[in-house]
């Protein structure tokens, strides 16, 4: 956004993950070459790829949406002031096998501006529309950050469109219970940062519904994730920007749930190391989930050592 201050547009690139591919000539802070996304060395151009897309209304907008592969389908939901383009990895890594489908939320990426409140409620039942529409269903479900959170109350409002469900870096509030105090600040100034004569254009009165939803929403009761019955997958980075308690909380609450938190990375994640996120996500999915018993599976697992021993 041309009227954002640098470091306002830094924490939209930091919170959200509406990071731009790196160089492929990109160098670590070591000084050793940085990974190479598939999403970097990829020619399809994700999100802006017309031949892969379509488009639906719903609730008086219109919704930009993009299909790739063959099998099982699989939605893809993107995180705050961010696109398709950001999840090409993952498209890149699961077209292969499945179906991949991937829409830009209301009020970002090439979808239209909303006119009435806007809440997660509502795009998690702009996603069940993109079902309807498209006749598919149940799929499994993988959201980032805002996706994340969307991705969850899928799975609470429209339960039988949801097989199995992964929530990477997701949260239940916007306060200092769920995020850290910095997190709150970067909030903050996303949204000061948008002059004043720019939210009275188009453009500026989006950013600022994009951005503001941070420092509102989600408000979410923790106890309210016990309708979700999919399973679920929930990932955190150790660096994160969600509080690690509180994806700890958030999987504490899920009657069948999986934890993952992946050592030295951060809300960037599928970005980073698409390699080792996506295939977390792929053993996840293709796996009947099966939650295990903290004492009779270690347990179990001894028993099947001691009978070893005694061959």
């Amino acid at each position: 956004m041309k009227y954002m201050p640098k470091g306002a547009l830094l924490a939209l690139v930091l919170m959200f993950g509406a990071c731009s591919p790196a160089p492929q000539t990109a160098s670590s802070p070591e000084g050793e070459a940085a990974p190479t996304s598939p999403a970097q060395t990829a020619r399809i151009p994700y999100g802006a790829n017309i031949e892969a897309s379509g488009k639906f209304s719903h609730d008086g907008v219109t919704f930009y949406y993009e299909i790739y592969g063959e099998g099982e389908p699989l939605l893809l939901v993107h995180g705050n002031g961010a696109s398709i383009g950001t999840m090409g990895a993952q498209i890149e890594h699961f077209k292969k096998t499945r179906r991949v489908i991937a829409m830009d939320s209301r009020d970002q990426g090439r979808s239209g501006d909303s006119t009435g409140p806007y809440t997660y409620e509502t795009m998690a039942d702009d996603l069940a529309a993109l079902l309807d529409h498209l006749k598919v269903g149940p799929v499994d479900v993988v959201g980032w950050s805002d996706g994340g959170i969307e991705a969850l109350l899928l799975g609470m409002r429209h339960p039988e469109k949801v097989r199995k469900l992964v929530a990477m870096a997701a949260n239940l509030n916007p306060t200092e219970e769920a995020v850290y105090p910095e997190v709150v600040k970067l909030a903050k100034d996303a949204v000061d940062s948008i002059p004043a004569d720019a939210r009275a254009t188009p453009r500026g009165q989006r950013a600022l519904r994009v951005v503001s939803l941070l420092g509102a929403q989600p408000q979410i009761d923790p106890a309210e994730l016990k309708q979700i019955e999919a399973p679920t997958l929930v990932i955190s980075g150790d660096q994160d920007l969600i509080r690690l308690e509180h994806t700890v909380e958030i999987y504490n609450h899920l009657p069948n749930a999986n934890l993952a938190v992946v050592p030295n990375s951060t809300h960037a994640l599928p970005f980073d190391d698409p390699v080792l996120f996506d295939a977390m996500v792929e053993r996840f999915l293709n796996t009947p989930f099966r939650r295990k018993d903290r004492i009779l599976d270690v347990n179990a697992s001894f028993e099947r050592y001691q009978m070893e021993q005694l061959r």
